[in-house]
């Protein structure tokens, strides 16, 4: 049961939802789907080419956060297998090809039988000549969560771990053509729920953060290798030193 492709969800509260919206509609360049769900609640960000893979999702309160839809052409089959390696149904109400989970982590993400896989986007070329890409979806681990965790994606995905001793970083490589990397986060808090964010792949990280900035982005952190930024919601997110094309430093 391969994972066909992957998508992120960025999901925001009523008070926040139209404006972390527009911000990430400005920062992709791409364009807003019709919203659809019973509420209206769900809409999706189409890209100029290739297939989509960033959807914008109000909640019914609480913080902004990102999670992820697993497509799999047996839901059933996927569902059994995340249970087996320890994840957690949820109490939400069944849907046909669609299940609600939780990693063992407490991570909550969707396996879903819905498919459409073209090509994945190009990066986009911005007027100071850096490219970007949202491409990858990274999981932060609390200390004692982390092992289990990046098993438990490993296993359910079936890419290959790359793992470094030394970092406290890893990667899951993905196949040709899927829009999003997984990448896992080992943080230094102890416990706690495992959470996630959405990364860019930059060739030009700070005219890119600059043109963030401008749309209302919030710097909080800057390294060799990324700068973390909080978009008008509150929602933490990397522009990282990363090629574009291939998604490799």
């Amino acid at each position: 049961m391969p994972i066909q492709w992957l998508t992120a969800f960025l999901d925001f509260p009523p008070a926040t939802f139209p404006s972390a919206t527009a911000y990430w509609q400005a920062v992709t360049g791409y364009q807003l789907s019709a919203p659809r769900g019973p509420a209206a609640e769900f809409a999706t960000l189409l890209p100029g080419q290739g297939g989509s893979f960033l959807r914008v999702q109000r909640t019914g309160g609480g913080s902004p956060g990102c999670h992820l839809d697993v497509h799999t052409a047996d839901v059933r089959a996927l569902t059994d297998r995340a249970l087996r390696m320890g994840a957690q149904p949820t109490d939400q109400e069944p849907v046909p090809g669609l299940a609600v989970l939780r990693s063992p982590g407490g991570l909550a993400f969707c396996l879903t039988s819905e498919n459409h896989f073209p090509e994945r986007p190009h990066p986009r070329l911005w007027p100071a000549g850096q490219r970007s890409l949202l491409d990858q979806v990274c999981i932060d681990m609390p200390g004692r969560a982390a092992a289990s965790e990046t098993a438990f994606w490993a296993g359910l995905t079936g890419w290959q771990l790359r793992d470094s001793p030394e970092s406290e970083f890893a990667a899951l490589v993905r196949p040709e053509g899927m829009p999003l990397r997984l990448l896992l986060q080992r943080l230094g808090e102890r416990a706690g729920p495992c959470r996630a964010h959405p990364d860019l792949a930059c060739d030009g990280v700070p005219d890119e953060v600059r043109r963030h900035q401008a749309f209302g982005g919030t710097v909080l952190r800057v390294t060799d290798g990324f700068t973390t930024l909080l978009d008008p919601s509150g929602l933490p997110y990397c522009v990282t030193r990363r090629n574009p094309d291939t998604g490799l430093r």
